[in-house]
């Protein structure tokens, strides 16, 4: 891990640069795949899974069989431990249903917001090194909360043409509607346009690698929705001397095995805690079954030594974590002053997985500092707000004149006309 002690306010920004991504032409060859499955649907859906996957499909929809048989390959630990987590999230989330929101705002004139679902949403769940059951949870529980009637499921087969059985038996207790066996690019040009097996959805949520995150980037030009931009997982550590530093260690491994380009920061006021953590990363990681992978997210990572906790608490806020543990005895300072953050974790007995999995906050979370204009996925990403309006007789008296002098100003003329034929009509 790269050292930085005392790093210059001019200089942050070089300091807390995220790993870049390289990928040759990605998106020439995302807008080809999304035309062609536009025009050729399931065909070209299983021509590019056959040349990424390496597996040729007759039949991209899960059957109700393969549920079956999926649900007795999950052990019951395993299935209790997912009721768990779901139970959580459920708790959680439908804590976040808000009202009906109603106001007179002058007499005779009624407004008020009443929140709809989306009514058709994907989730894209990857599948290969890892795959993430855990965020079906994160994503169909508040869809299924949210009310949306439509929740679509494409995740990539392996090479047998299966879905791991973790992520078929999540997706049928979550409530998905459908399940395709259908990744990357071609997934998310599925869930665009539509298919003869993939329905056409009106948002799409999930992670995924360079090519999925540029493909959701490119689906919100076809009139398609999107969680947030999203990149590689990353995690920020704020820690002193009252932080135990085997914890913080494990917090980073916990990240850094996510992908080779994922980035993990510790941020420090005292040098002695980013030694003890440099020694307890170097000892952990040795342990690791993905400790290659680790190693190279190590390697884009820093600990940075600050004077203080205000020049600590500014360099957090620029930096904007996607995952943000506090871990210090002032704790109260850095939450009430942390303005950047996907979710925040605090104190020394609450890891970022415990966020990953089970205590109920979602997982899916704005990256590469977008957490300075997005939340990670609530409730509300499910839904609309609907704004309504009632005027009685008295209500179109009492601004009706207001409406015509502005449309006027406006050199909007039927607008002002629409006014005065109701305004005439009372008299």
């Amino acid at each position: 891990m790269n050292k930085i002690y005392n790093p210059k306010r001019q200089d942050w920004k070089d300091v807390l640069m995220r790993p870049t991504q390289t990928v040759a032409d990605i998106e020439g060859l995302v807008n080809t795949i999304f035309e062609e499955v536009k025009l050729g649907g399931d065909r070209i859906l299983k021509k590019y899974t056959e040349q990424f996957d390496k597996v040729n499909l007759e039949n991209l929809l899960v059957s109700e069989d393969e549920i079956k048989e999926a649900k007795a390959l999950v052990s019951e630990d395993l299935k209790a431990a997912i009721q768990l987590a779901k139970s959580n999230i459920e708790v959680f989330h439908t804590a976040q249903k808000t009202g009906r929101v109603e106001v007179e705002t002058t007499a005779g004139v009624s407004c008020w917001q009443e929140k709809r679902p989306i009514q058709k949403v994907g989730l894209y769940i990857p599948g290969g090194t890892a795959p993430l059951f855990s965020t079906i949870l994160m994503l169909a529980v508040p869809a299924t909360i949210a009310g949306c009637n439509e929740i679509v499921l494409c995740s990539p087969p392996d090479k047998a043409g299966k879905l791991n059985p973790a992520i078929l038996y999540t997706a049928d207790l979550c409530g998905v509607t459908k399940i395709i066996k259908v990744g990357g690019i071609q997934a998310i040009a599925g869930m665009t346009f539509g298919t003869e097996t993939i329905p056409q959805v009106y948002k799409v949520f999930g992670p995924g690698n360079q090519y999925v995150t540029v493909a959701k980037q490119i689906a919100t030009k076809h009139g398609v929705a999107i969680d947030m931009p999203a990149g590689p997982s990353e995690l920020l550590v704020v820690a002193d001397d009252s932080a135990n530093a085997a914890f913080v260690a494990s917090d980073l491994l916990s990240q850094a095995e996510h992908g080779v380009d994922s980035q993990v920061i510790l941020v420090s006021t005292s040098k002695e805690m980013i030694d003890a953590v440099e020694k307890e990363v170097a000892l952990q990681l040795e342990d690791l079954p993905r400790k290659e992978i680790a190693r190279q997210a190590i390697a884009n990572s820093k600990l940075i030594y600050v004077n203080n906790d205000q020049d600590a608490i500014d360099l957090i806020n620029e930096y904007g974590p996607e995952h943000y543990i506090v871990c210090v005895e002032n704790e109260d300072f850095y939450i009430d002053n942390t303005l950047n953050a996907g979710s925040v974790f605090i104190g020394n007995y609450t890891p970022e997985s415990a966020g990953d999995y089970a205590s109920g906050t979602n997982h899916t979370l704005p990256t590469n500092g977008y957490a300075k204009q997005y939340s990670g996925v609530n409730l509300d990403s499910f839904m609309k707000s609907m704004t309504f309006q009632k005027i009685t007789k008295e209500g179109i008296q009492t601004i009706g004149n207001a409406i015509e002098l502005m449309a006027e100003a406006e050199g909007l003329e039927a607008h002002k006309n629409a006014v005065t034929l109701r305004l005439h009509s009372l008299k």
